[in-house]
């Protein structure tokens, strides 16, 4: 019988959780971080079905806690996402209120006598004000009560959360195991590969936009980022600002590009932080994806003239 969530890359880390586990020394608080699209909701789902009486995280679909983690319906776990709200939209947060509703979920019986686990997905969606209400739970945890805090890292987690948990950071998956994920999903194209550089999950949601044309732009212009032709440029920026997946994917490019410089000329460490700047104060200025991409660009054409002609 095959595994109803397996898990690609990540068995260090599992093996420690589960080592904490059988040492009858298992923390109540655990973030569980690194990029989005690597697994991580994959590999607590798991690690929550084991700790809810799942024979093990790889167990099939017809173990019957299995079956009741992955349809949601186990009465012992809670997991929060944002919502959709006004307008059938989803939320830009995870609300104070559903934080709240977590601690009152802690402060129940186990409803099957064994654990009671809550998962946030994700804490870079939570607001700071649930942020903080996490704390009362973190600081007075109830027995046989755990959460998991799923973080993508795109904001820093408060202190006062950090140190009270203990942390599984996890990486980008290797090729194999990405393409692995990819023909599972039925979605092994090469292009798509290309996209994920170890983020299959990330890849998959990007599928149905303008994610996969702009990597491949973006790959293009690179070669030749000191002096790319006119209509490269212009071909890159379309590309790029066809919708929200392909500015996304141009600007992912665009940063791992420039991160796997970084090492090697700090320089490049500026450059870095100034795009990524834009990408997160595009929709608080109301940029187009065309002008995000355009300052994008710009950024990184500017820091190539300098530090490229230093290599």
């Amino acid at each position: 019988m095959t595994a109803a969530r397996p898990l690609y890359g990540h068995g260090t880390a599992e093996a420690r959780f589960l080592g904490a586990r059988a040492s009858g020394r298992l923390h109540h608080g655990w973030i569980v971080e690194g990029p989005s699209g690597i697994g991580k909701a994959v590999f607590v789902q798991r690690l929550a079905a084991v700790l809810l009486g799942a024979a093990a995280p790889d167990a099939p679909d017809t173990d019957p806690v299995m079956q009741k983690v992955l349809s949601g319906a186990h009465p012992d776990l809670k997991w929060l996402r944002r919502e959709v709200g006004e307008r059938d939209q989803l939320r830009q947060n995870v609300t104070v209120q559903q934080v709240r509703d977590l601690t009152g979920f802690f402060g129940l019986r186990p409803a099957l006598g064994g654990w009671r686990v809550g998962v946030l997905d994700s804490l870079d969606e939570t607001h700071l004000a649930g942020q903080n209400a996490l704390l009362k739970t973190l600081e007075e945890p109830p027995r046989n009560a755990l959460l998991f805090l799923i973080n993508h890292g795109t904001t820093p987690v408060l202190p006062t959360i950090r140190s009270r948990c203990q942390t599984l950071r996890l990486s980008r998956l290797g090729p194999e195991d990405t393409q692995a994920v990819l023909h599972l999903a039925g979605a092994g194209e090469d292009d798509l590969g290309l996209l994920a550089r170890g983020r299959p999950g990330y890849a998959l949601d990007l599928k149905e936009t303008g994610g996969v044309a702009a990597a491949r732009a973006a790959d293009a212009l690179l070669k030749t980022i000191e002096r790319p032709a006119p209509t490269l440029v212009a071909h890159t920026l379309l590309a790029a600002s066809r919708d929200a997946g392909a500015l996304a994917a141009f600007g992912d490019v665009l940063l791992d590009w420039i991160a796997a410089r970084a090492p090697d000329q700090p320089g490049w460490g500026k450059v870095w932080l100034d795009i990524h700047a834009v990408r997160a104060e595009a929709a608080a200025l109301a940029l187009t994806p065309l002008q995000t991409a355009t300052k994008m660009l710009a950024i990184l054409q500017d820091g190539a003239k300098s530090l490229l002609s230093a290599d």
